[in-house]
């Protein structure tokens, strides 16, 4: 969810992540952490978030005009060190009607899968965004939340369809930062407040609910992830939780990990830690851990505490999460460096941490132990 332009480095880093290959090994749960299939080599999520690019633009606005920038910055990423990738799909561009995805934009995200399986990258595959509110269907935002659900299953048929076919796929991230509302919306409203001049938070449902929020998230979830299941039976199922989503008092998503996780793989927390509050921040890993599933810090990066106090946040988060993904823009590191704005500053400052940190971070011993012996697997 953060605003400013991120980078990369155009620096090889020898050994970073997997070789590349054009069969990878398929990512699966093994008690709170991954390994890969069939070796069952242990595997940490190390990676990005590519969800716009550093004017601001999201990957269907260039990846058709532009597919040698899309070339560059993935190999870019695997040069940092990054095995894992999360890209952000827009219902705009992947539904034309309820009933009906766009072939064109499945064409190029099987393109997509087939360079990440060529770098050597896993993608985090997140769909139903409307990030720009201007782009999204009118007709979608006028579905009441019976219509409004059965086009996510459309659009999640349709992508796993792809996905189902393509061994660079790590997971499927059902929603970006889903909410249940708890009051009621006006006609057509299912977007949180912008950031940044976009829309991460969404809607699951736009009037109050009958019965308790966490059993109508639950009930979202299980329906689309059956969705899912009915076409690819293999890949890993999460959704990308903000951190209020526990069950406390305050501001709460619905969302509960223990409830609405209940038939996801992974449980994907956003998480970004704030100055002299790092121990809270680490508090809500714990709790998502808690849960019992393998806890991806989905989303993090230093925007609001210093470069050193986030790298001790990071290494005190290994014995509760099972991976890390951050922020990659299109800048790379060298250029970030040679920015002259703050913006530039706090991502050279994230880049040099994702470089220096990945080789101890992604050890088998930064896995989150859990209770189930290591050759158990679950998915």
């Amino acid at each position: 969810m953060v605003a400013f332009a991120v980078l990369l480095a155009s620096f090889a880093i020898p050994g970073a992540g997997d070789p590349p290959t054009a069969e990878l090994e398929r990512v699966a749960v093994s008690g709170r952490g991954f390994v890969l299939l069939p070796s069952r080599t242990p595997f940490v999520p190390w990676g990005f978030n590519y969800d716009h690019d550093e004017t601001g633009r999201l990957i269907e606005d260039y990846w058709i005009d532009e597919w040698p920038k899309i070339e560059a910055d993935f190999r870019e990423m695997k040069e940092l060190g990054a095995n894992v990738v999360r890209i952000h799909l827009q219902v705009a561009r992947f539904l034309r009607s309820p009933t009906e995805a766009n072939p064109d934009s499945l064409a190029r995200l099987a393109k997509l899968l087939e360079l990440a399986e060529s770098v050597g990258l896993r993608i985090d595959l997140t769909g139903l965004g409307c990030y720009h509110k201007g782009d999204v269907p009118p007709w979608y935002d006028a579905l009441d939340r019976e219509g409004r659900w059965a086009a996510q299953v459309v659009f999640w048929k349709a992508v796993a369809q792809v996905g189902a076919r393509s061994s660079a796929v790590f997971c499927y991230d059902l929603m970006n930062e889903p909410v249940v509302s708890g009051g009621d919306r006006p006609p057509g409203d299912w977007l949180g407040p912008g950031f940044g001049g976009k829309h991460f938070v969404q809607f699951i449902t736009r009037t109050k609910p009958d019965g308790p929020r966490v059993r109508v998230a639950a009930d979202w979830v299980e329906r689309l992830v059956a969705a899912v299941r009915s076409v690819d039976p293999n890949h890993m199922i999460t959704v990308g939780m903000v951190d209020w989503s526990l069950d406390r008092p305050g501001l709460t998503s619905g969302f509960v990990p223990s409830v609405a996780g209940a038939k996801l793989d992974i449980l994907a927390v956003h998480v970004y830690p704030e100055r002299d509050r790092e121990a809270e921040a680490l508090e809500v890993v714990r709790a998502f851990a808690a849960a019992g599933k393998p806890v991806v810090i989905e989303e993090t990066f230093p925007l609001k505490t210093s470069p050193e106090r986030f790298r001790r946040f990071l290494h005190d988060s290994k014995g509760s999460a099972a991976g890390w993904v951050g922020f990659y823009w299109g800048k790379t590191l060298a250029e970030a460096k040679a920015g002259k704005t703050i913006a530039d500053a706090i991502t050279a400052s994230w880049l040099q941490i994702f470089v220096d940190e990945r080789e101890e971070m992604t050890s088998p011993e930064a896995r989150a132990e859990g209770d189930r012996p290591p050759g158990s697997l679950e998915r």
